[in-house]
């Protein structure tokens, strides 16, 4: 070979090509190794295209990790689940357990929407200020998949942080009431964290149509005054202004995830507490149906997020 034709190897790519490349060069001087070239492009990519979208979560998790967010949100959720525990279930017998579990349900309305939405609102809209996010899209892969793969990273990590400070809450529940007690407050635990999963996914789809981080937060922080707040006493006053149905009763609470984690977290006890909870018992609500309505909370505004982003201006 000549020191032209090796000037002009079809193998630029570090030598992903090369083992074919001499064989198919002998049948018909390149143009045979070309196409085997471009076959084995395609399959690295294609490999990479499948690959993307656990890629991209596993970088968003390291991410996550390294800004010690999720240590914050760990001590925070210890903080509160111990104090809870503590003061709430010191007295041991069954009712306290009912009022710590009340408790959570009622502050954790406040705490897991706030968490959940200060840990998502910059996921897409942070990314594409840093200039992180328009790199991510020069690579083989779908803006969908960028946003369902940032989505998944965060959730996992907000998930496992809000796990581990349930854990100081439970053991201190075994402590005063016993073994019996921890499927129940399990329960409440993975009904806050599937919450938290869904105000995540709202939140990233406010960060993928806000246009600064600015904006993101301002709709955040309006978002979270809503399912916090106002959603129950705008679906108090029509309950009573109007004499709804259970229907309409019904579809209030799926409407709103925090609603359906107070739901989740008041069927594990006797007590029903304070606001919209004093109407459950007409809503006829179950609580598989309860769980699938957050589900779709946690699904539908991710993958409104993965078709809006085709419309956002990089």
């Amino acid at each position: 070979m000549s020191e032209d034709e090796s000037s002009t190897d079809p193998a630029p790519d570090g030598g992903v090509v090369s083992v074919d490349a001499p064989a198919t060069r002998l049948h018909d001087g390149g143009t045979e190794g070309s196409t085997a070239t471009d076959a084995a492009d395609e399959s690295a990519l294609a490999r990479l295209a499948d690959s993307s979208l656990l890629t991209i979560a596993r970088r968003e998790y390291r991410l996550a990790v390294r800004s010690r967010w999720a240590l914050g949100v760990a001590l925070l959720f210890g903080l509160f689940t111990t104090a809870v525990v503590q003061f709430g279930a010191s007295s041991v017998g069954p009712g306290r357990f009912d009022a710590v579990v009340a408790t959570i349900a009622e502050l954790g309305v406040y705490l897991v929407p706030l968490t959940a939405l200060a840990v998502g609102y910059d996921a897409i809209v942070g990314a594409d200020e840093r200039g992180s996010l328009e790199l991510m899209l020069a690579l083989p892969v779908t803006k969908g998949r960028v946003v369902v793969g940032t989505a998944i990273g965060r959730a996992a990590v907000l998930s496992g942080a809000m796990l581990l400070g349930f854990v100081p809450g439970a053991l201190l529940t075994v402590r005063y009431i016993g073994f019996a007690s921890v499927g129940q407050y399990a329960t409440v635990a993975l009904a806050a964290v599937l919450t938290g999963c869904a105000m995540l996914g709202v939140a990233v789809l406010v960060s993928t149509v806000a246009r600064t981080k600015t904006h993101a937060l301002g709709a955040a922080l309006a978002i979270w005054l809503w399912v916090a707040l106002l959603h129950d006493l705008v679906a108090l006053g029509a309950v009573a202004g109007f004499d709804l149905g259970s229907g309409a009763i019904a579809a209030a609470i799926l409407l709103n995830p925090v609603d359906c984690f107070r739901v989740l977290a008041l069927a594990q006890v006797n007590v029903v507490a304070g606001g919209f909870g004093s109407v459950l018992a007409q809503a006829g609500l179950t609580t598989p149906m309860v769980a699938a309505g957050l589900v779709a909370w946690v699904v539908v505004p991710v993958g409104v997020a993965a078709k809006l982003i085709q419309r956002r201006r990089l």
